[in-house]
């Protein structure tokens, strides 16, 4: 805490003082004792609200969306407050029912994905899927999301595994980016869904080269996953769904309005991804067919 400026600057303070009959000191030493308290109070009170806003938000996102808001704040006093005000949030694991068959005759196709490094959009899409429970069966769920923005760009939601399912989230990803030919690895596991004949033959159509995960490696498509928890934690877990219809018009909300759009992600410097798209479209700009798109890690 600063002690009192703007309108009460040094003169106004000292003729206020005088008026009131109290000496400078005993009025800064009155300020001294209430005004930390007051703004600890209105701090919490925001805390309380961003936590509202954001009911699955941990204390370092909420510090970062204070930040947005002008507060200058660490996460050491938010995760106090939160704390002493109960507002951690809690996760729950729930069963979770197979959603990968890797047991075909299908091609496996290497992993490009490994040591690449977006510096770009439509460079490395990553691709998985995943169950939502309804109140009296599971449907199934496909994302696409782009590695460079965490942005979903395709999904679709039925009851069924069939690569139906994949293929309606590529389309969905291929009509709504622009794809240029041999310059976007799609990764994914190595589902059937995703290695049979007619998903491999719609990638190749569009000019995309296949990437898969390694045997046993769950972590080679972590960016996928990590929002596939988000979206449990967030979304999924706290709901009760009537429906696929219902299900589907809830997730196409969340996906659209607070993934993609509000949001705050670490990986992005606490910036939603559609902002953060928008950021680097701002000051880089189109790359040209000489900049680099992509990078390898060591």
């Amino acid at each position: 805490m600063t002690g009192p400026q703007g309108k009460g600057s040094a003169a106004s303070i000292e003729r206020m003082c005088a008026l009131a009959g109290v000496s400078r000191a005993s009025f800064y030493r009155d300020w001294a004792s209430t005004a930390p308290g007051r703004e600890e109070t209105e701090l919490r009170d925001v805390i309380q609200r961003a936590v509202l806003a954001c009911r699955h938000y941990g204390y370092r996102r909420i510090t970062a969306e204070l930040r947005r808001q002008g507060w200058a704040v660490n996460h050491k006093r938010v995760l106090r407050i939160m704390r002493e005000d109960n507002l951690l949030c809690l996760r729950r694991s729930a069963f979770r029912p197979a959603t990968t068959d890797s047991d075909h005759t299908w091609r496996i196709w290497p992993n490009l994905a490994r040591k690449v490094v977006p510096m770009a959009v439509n460079r490395l899409w990553v691709a998985d899927i995943t169950y939502v429970r309804l109140a009296e069966e599971f449907v199934y769920l496909a994302v696409i999301l782009d590695a460079f923005s965490r942005k979903v760009i395709g999904w679709a939601l039925e009851d069924h595994l069939r690569a139906s399912l994949a293929i309606a989230a590529l389309e969905m990803a291929l009509a709504g980016r622009d794809v240029r030919r041999g310059e976007l690895i799609h990764h994914s596991d190595r589902g059937v869904q995703y290695a049979c004949g007619d998903y491999i033959d719609r990638l190749e159509q569009a000019g995309i080269q296949p990437s898969m995960s390694r045997a046993g490696c769950p972590y080679d498509n972590a960016m996928a996953e990590s929002f596939m928890k988000t979206l449990k934690a967030e979304e999924v877990d706290a709901a009760q769904y009537r429906d696929l219809a219902d299900a589907r018009s809830a997730i196409a909300s969340f996906i659209d309005h607070v993934y993609n759009r509000q949001r705050l992600h670490s990986a992005l410097d606490y910036r939603p991804p559609e902002e953060f798209e928008l950021t680097h479209r701002l000051v880089v700009g189109r790359p040209s067919d000489h900049e680099p798109t992509t990078t390898t890690v060591p």
